[in-house]
């Protein structure tokens, strides 16, 4: 054994990590780099909680995507061929639960399905029984129990495996099956960051959520301290165009900084 280093088995989970950001590269993807003023919202979720009813934070902001994608369905939609889109009725978010497996934490796959019809109060539920469901070796994703064709992936070589996904993303009801048609990655739940990541994928959409901090910020001619979410949304440009994109931005925006879905009955 050489003492000057060691070697540190990667878990078999992560070999699919490789793969999706190697086929997210081949993506036309538009990354937008976006800051929201939350600081309204968050104190509405601070009152309810205050009030008995549990809703985090990121569980809210995949009701808010759900119900926004709902409403511009271009912007979830998989490239079915070079003349047409398909459209899935529901919005089925992909996020990853870090899960411990021997004695490393991996982040796993973990689909919210039907996030669109969901409450918040419902996904937070999800969320929490996700984290704490047990996890075996043979697993891909939390929700959906692993075939003998998904366990044998691992084993394939690289050049396989990439065109396993390849050919997913040419059959869209089986991507949409396994992974569904947006994602959000979440750093911002392992600590503070100031600054936004660009995360890579083979989604239609994908969002990346930073820290919420507060920053100095001129609201109605006043110098104000906010709470101010960073966020990337990586759009599959060959789906969308830049009107509807920023359309769909527009009203996210508005969502996000007004508390939309926190206390009406969609809540």
């Amino acid at each position: 054994m050489n003492d000057d280093f060691i070697l540190k088995r990667i878990p078999p989970s992560r070999i699919a990590t490789f793969d999706i950001y190697s086929v997210g590269l081949l993506k036309h993807h538009i990354s937008a780099m976006l800051e929201f003023d939350v600081t309204e919202s968050r104190k509405k979720l601070r009152d309810l909680r205050r009030d008995g009813v549990n809703i985090s934070f990121n569980a809210w902001i995949l009701k808010v995507i759900g119900n926004n994608l709902q409403k511009h369905p271009e912007a979830s939609a998989y490239l079915y061929n070079k003349k047409n889109l398909i459209i899935f009725n529901d919005i089925n978010i992909s996020i990853l639960v870090e899960k411990k497996i021997g004695d490393h934490k991996v982040p796993i796959p973990y689909v919210i399905e039907k996030t669109n019809q969901k409450t918040a109060v419902e996904i937070t539920r999800e969320i929490e029984k996700a984290k704490n469901q047990e996890l075996s070796n043979d697993d891909i994703v939390l929700n959906k129990p692993s075939n003998i064709a998904e366990r044998i992936y691992y084993r394939m070589p690289g050049f396989l495996r990439r065109a396993v996904w390849k050919f997913m993303l040419k059959n869209p009801k089986i991507a949409y099956q396994k992974m569904g048609n947006a994602v959000v990655t979440s750093v911002g739940m392992m600590g503070k960051i100031n600054g936004w990541f660009i995360p890579k994928s083979v989604h239609p959409i994908s969002f990346g959520i930073g820290s919420v901090l507060k920053k100095a910020v001129v609201t109605d001619n006043e110098i104000k301290i906010r709470e101010i979410l960073n966020m990337t949304v990586l759009i599959d440009h060959d789906v969308i165009d830049g009107a509807p994109m920023v359309r769909f931005l527009s009203e996210l925006t508005k969502s996000l900084e007004t508390g939309e879905f926190i206390n009406s009955s969609n809540t």
